[in-house]
């Protein structure tokens, strides 16, 4: 019997291991992912792939997370589309101006490769 999958993740981060690490530790949970490097290409795949959510790290070059994040919202092809902020940056006022700026939730990094599916599905569903 063929395995479901559940839900379709943009993940977007700029460290290769990072970037590495986290797509296994995503397809732990069934859902089919798709990385890009760049805020950049991110926006360039995102129509596309047609993701049903977005997980974007906050510090990259050239187009950071927010930056990310604010040409995603003002598409009308990808403005509704769910976005988890990946950072170190979670001091609480942090956290708050993501979550204003669009921003579903934030996930800490450094992340548990062991729990992170576990931790996206359950910040998701608390969004849904």
């Amino acid at each position: 019997m063929e395995k479901k999958l559940l839900k379709k993740i943009l993940y977007v981060d700029d460290d290769d291991d990072i970037r590495t690490v986290g797509e296994m530790a995503l397809s732990l949970g069934d859902f089919l992912i798709k990385v890009c490097s760049s805020g950049k290409e991110a926006l360039a795949v995102v129509k596309d792939f047609e993701p049903d959510l977005i997980i974007l790290d906050m510090m990259m070059p050239e187009m950071d997370g927010m930056e990310t994040l604010s040409f995603l919202k003002k598409d009308k092809e990808t403005e509704k589309i769910p976005v988890i902020f990946m950072t170190a940056k979670v001091q609480k006022e942090e956290v708050e101006e993501f979550k204003k700026s669009g921003a579903i939730a934030v996930i800490t990094k450094p992340f548990d490769p062991m729990s992170l599916a576990q931790e996206v599905k359950k910040k998701w569903e608390d969004y849904l």
